[in-house]
C-alpha cells in the first residue's frame, strides 16, 4: 500500500512540474520566439492601451504573461467579428472585449505570449467609444509564388 501511494505522489508531482515547465514556456520565457525587426516601437515612457478579446480576458492568464492581472474594463472594436483566435473584417459588427492598460514591458510581455511578428500583428485600431488601442490580429499566411 505504501508503495503505491510514494508512486501515485511521484505521478503527481511530475505531472505538476511538466505543468509549470509548460506555463513557463509559454508564457513566459521567450524561447522559441525569434521577433523580427519590423516590430513597432515601444516606449519606455508610455502607457499602452490593449483590447483583448480572447484569451487575455482572463485575469490569471495577464497575470501569468504580465506578472498582474492589472484591471480591464468593457469594450467594443466596431468592423470586426471574432472568429476563433482572429478578427475578421464585418462591417457590420462589432466585437466585445475589454480594454487594458500596460506600461512597456508589460507590452513586451505581451508581444511575445502573442508571438509578435510570427504569428499575430499589432495593429492600432479605434474603439467604438473612438479610443484608440493596440489589437492582436493572426498574420496573413505569407505565399511564396514559385515562377
Amino acid at each position: 500500500m505504501r508503495k503505491s501511494i510514494k508512486r501515485t505522489l511521484a505521478l503527481i508531482m511530475a505531472l505538476l512540474m511538466v505543468g509549470i515547465a509548460y506555463l513557463w514556456l509559454t508564457f513566459v520565457s521567450s524561447f522559441g520566439y525569434n521577433p523580427t525587426a519590423e516590430l513597432p516601437a515601444i516606449d519606455e515612457d508610455e502607457t499602452y492601451s490593449v483590447f483583448v478579446y480572447g484569451t487575455l480576458t482572463r485575469p490569471w492568464v495577464r497575470w501569468l504573461v504580465m506578472g498582474r492581472a492589472g484591471s480591464s474594463e468593457p469594450a467594443g472594436l466596431p468592423g470586426f467579428r471574432k472568429e476563433k483566435l482572429d478578427l475578421k473584417p464585418d462591417p457590420e459588427a462589432v466585437t466585445q472585449g475589454e480594454v487594458i492598460e500596460v506600461s512597456a514591458g508589460e507590452l513586451r510581455a505581451l508581444d511575445r505570449y502573442e508571438r509578435l511578428g510570427v504569428r499575430y500583428e499589432r495593429v492600432e485600431l479605434t474603439l467604438q467609444d473612438g479610443r484608440s488601442a493596440w489589437v492582436y490580429r493572426l498574420m496573413e499566411p505569407l505565399i511564396l509564388e514559385l515562377e
